[in-house]
């Protein structure tokens, strides 16, 4: 798909493999994505994932690196060395960016080139909003307009924003807040 195609492109015309061993999370990432329109494969491992893009080569992969079952690291390499998937972007899902056995991983797959793309990582846990607008924004797509939440979905999203949001800035929101 080249660029003009894909600035006209909606996400149901993209098939994004989710690789990820924690059932819930697979599950999770994959719900989000398919609630956004996107068509959705998924495997639980680096050996399961390279099957699936053997059966139906994906225009994503979401991966997590720490897996048991082959790691998505022998995933990216193995991905890497075939002319055919060695384009296809890659976007690292993980929750041991800041623990050794991640940073390991994380810090591999980024000093080799291996991971294509403008999003490169996404640390856990991710809401569906943002891990959606990361998928969309690497494959230059505009993500789907949100339909209104719930009042509970839409505190619990808004919290998880703000604790990664700097002391000064939080002041300003806050501001805002106030003054409506």
């Amino acid at each position: 798909m080249n660029h003009k195609e894909s600035a006209m492109a909606e996400a149901s015309d993209f098939l994004v493999l989710v690789v990820d061993d924690e059932d819930d999370i697979r599950a999770y990432l994959s719900a989000a994505l398919e609630d956004a329109g996107f068509k959705v494969a998924a495997a639980r491992n680096g050996r399961e994932a390279l099957e699936a893009v053997k059966r139906a080569r994906p225009h994503f992969i979401s991966l997590d690196l720490v897996m048991p079952g082959g790691s998505g690291i022998g995933f990216l390499h193995e991905l890497r060395r075939n002319k055919e998937w060695s384009s296809i972007p890659v976007m690292v899902v993980t929750g041991h960016a800041q623990d050794d056995l991640g940073r390991a991983d994380l810090s591999k797959a980024l000093e080799g080139s291996l991971l294509l793309g403008p999003q490169t990582y996404l640390e856990k846990p991710v809401t569906p909003a943002s891990y959606v607008a990361a998928v969309c924004h690497a494959l230059k797509i505009e993500p789907p307009v949100p339909a209104p939440g719930n009042e509970s979905d839409l505190r619990s999203e808004a919290a998880q924003l703000l604790r990664d949001v700097p002391k000064e800035k939080l002041a300003a929101v806050l501001a805002l807040l106030k003054d409506r």
